[in-house]
């Protein structure tokens, strides 16, 4: 559930229209998490007392280019 979350929130942030589907979205935003986790983790801030904002972030900065990435990828065919 948290990949779909994150990929929704990726797609938000890059600008204008993409044109990936949903099930895109959601690999993207899968990725992203289990990635962003570990580079989380790797600055020591994945386990935070509340919100993992930091985390949140940079997942949702993975999501992102991710996404615009496939993007520009599909666009290109």
């Amino acid at each position: 559930m948290i990949g779909v979350v994150i990929g929704v929130l990726g797609r938000l942030v890059v600008p204008g229209r993409q044109r990936i589907g949903v099930l895109w979205t959601t690999l993207v935003g899968i990725a992203a998490a289990l990635v962003g986790t570990g580079i989380a983790a790797g600055f020591d801030v994945a386990d935070t007392k509340g919100v993992d904002w930091i985390e949140l972030a940079i997942q949702i900065g993975l999501a992102a280019l991710g996404v615009a990435a496939l993007d520009r990828f599909k666009g290109s065919r």
